[in-house]
């Protein structure tokens, strides 16, 4: 009951951003910056309340950039595109993904996950829209994988109500860091 009643709250918040809302995506350049190692990167495509990271993949194409696909009810597949404007299709939920003529990633080759979300804590919690397809396919992740949610600073909680099987972020990003 409490996540729904956070779902809702959220959703309220992310109704009342500016348009167009704050950018994060010089944030999360700068943390990538820090970490050229991190060469295989998985992205999303921004549902409206989310932030717009399409910028990262036109600024930087010395890393391979990877967008999770909806495979089925309970799976994300994720897929390397060079270009969004190309490759990305709306699809399940209105949001656009990958073609999937586009090459597949397995989820244990990549390096780094940035995830969007409805709310974030300092715990490391997020709070997804409740299907669950990042808690499962994190789940998969190899060990020293990155997990760093993305987003807006007004979706930062005290508490995301995280459950056992909830995946934390190593961190969170925000348009202010």
């Amino acid at each position: 009951m409490a996540k729904s009643a956070l779902r809702s709250q959220m959703r309220g918040r992310l109704g009342r951003l500016p348009d167009p809302p704050p950018p994060v995506h010089p944030l999360v350049t700068a943390w990538l910056a820090g970490r050229p190692q991190l060469r295989r990167v998985a992205v999303f495509a921004a549902l409206p309340g989310e932030p717009d990271l399409l910028p990262l993949v036109a600024a930087d194409r010395s890393r391979e950039w990877c967008f999770p696909r909806v495979v089925g009810r309970e799976y994300l597949a994720f897929h390397q595109v060079a270009d969004p404007l190309r490759e990305l299709r709306e699809a399940a939920y209105g949001i656009r993904e990958p073609l999937a003529t586009t090459a597949q990633v397995a989820v244990a080759d990549i390096d780094v996950f940035f995830c969007p979300g409805l709310a974030f804590d300092d715990k490391g919690g997020r709070l997804g829209h409740g299907r669950g397809y990042y808690d499962r396919a994190l789940a998969a992740a190899r060990p020293d994988a990155f997990f760093v949610g993305v987003c807006f600073r007004c979706q930062r909680v005290a508490d995301t109500h995280s459950l056992a099987h909830d995946v934390r972020m190593h961190e969170v990003i925000t348009e202010e860091a």
